[in-house]
């Protein structure tokens, strides 16, 4: 007993033993072996075997599931989508989610109001937010082709998800449609936590609004974007139900990324190959992983916060 007071004596305020600890974190950490670690080792031993049309194990297939993926005919055009989709959309959303943000910081009337509506479609489902979009992009009876032909800057329908050229930017302009909001709402939060004063000096000193922007909004927010960069890299790059409800009719790859592509080969494709696809997501995971090492690196923010 007397051991044990002298323990409790000794162990600094505010910290906790590992028994409590794991008191608290339990929860947590059930969960995580739970949802990530055990699908996660389950996708690992996947890519390693051959199952059959039913998904039944046939047996072990080594690293030809990985040699099949990475010598795939489709694979570069599959890259290349996946790079245009994810660069693109991330890139607009930051540039637009940072005008926004200013918008959503200024008092106007009405501003609650606009930012209820701003928050709706990230608050919606993005199965039913891709599927709105895929009936407003519709060739007969969708709002864009009826507004434009109204408006008479077309004299024709067009095609927004059977031209191949035009399936890309659609699916682009929803992809930032639905990751603006988040990334606004990040960058307001950013603008809220610089002090006024800092403001009010530079007006004092007579800094015109574009080099107070440049000299003292870009640098304080770039926390908040660096965060918003990261988190929709991995949002965009996972985002299937935008691909899919509007490019999942379209015969072949070409407009297809390396998530509804993994899909594909597993379920939709001529090959029914499960662990060909199980390959492909360890794949995409060391993908993300590496993009996201690269702009941290990129970014050296470590230790441009230290200093």
């Amino acid at each position: 007993m007397s051991r044990a007071l002298a323990t409790r004596r000794r162990r600094p305020r505010g910290t906790a033993g590992i028994a409590e600890a794991l008191l608290w974190l339990g929860p947590a950490l059930i969960l995580i072996l739970g949802i990530v670690v055990d699908p996660a080792v389950a996708l690992v031993g996947t890519s390693f075997g051959t199952y059959s049309i039913t998904g039944l194990r046939k047996g072990d297939a080594g690293f030809q599931n990985y040699i099949a993926f990475l010598t795939s005919p489709d694979l570069g055009k599959v890259v290349w989508n996946t790079t245009v989709w994810v660069g693109v959309v991330v890139a607009m959303t930051i540039l637009l989610s940072l005008g926004l943000a200013q918008f959503l910081s200024k008092e106007f009337f009405g501003r609650r109001f606009v930012r209820w509506a701003v928050i709706v479609p990230w608050a919606a489902a993005l199965v039913i937010s891709s599927q709105l979009f895929r009936l407003m992009y519709d060739y007969y009876h969708g709002i864009i082709n009826g507004l434009l032909l109204w408006l008479g800057v077309i004299h024709k329908p067009i095609d927004w998800l059977g031209n191949p050229a035009l399936i890309m930017p659609s699916m682009i302009t929803v992809g930032i449609f639905v990751s603006m909001p988040f990334t606004a709402y990040l960058f307001v939060a950013g603008l809220n936590a610089i002090p006024g004063d800092l403001y009010e000096a530079a007006r004092i000193d007579g800094a015109r609004p574009s080099q107070i922007y440049r000299r003292i909004t870009l640098p304080l927010l770039r926390p908040a974007i660096l965060i918003g960069v990261v988190l929709n890299m991995i949002y965009v790059f996972n985002s299937f139900p935008i691909i899919w409800i509007l490019n999942g009719s379209n015969p072949g790859f070409g407009n297809d990324t390396l998530i509804t592509y993994m899909y594909k080969i597993a379920f939709k494709s001529a090959q029914h190959d499960v662990g060909m696809s199980a390959a492909a997501g360890i794949f995409n995971v060391i993908l993300i992983l590496i993009a996201v090492a690269i702009y941290l690196r990129f970014t050296n923010w470590r230790r441009r916060d230290e200093s």
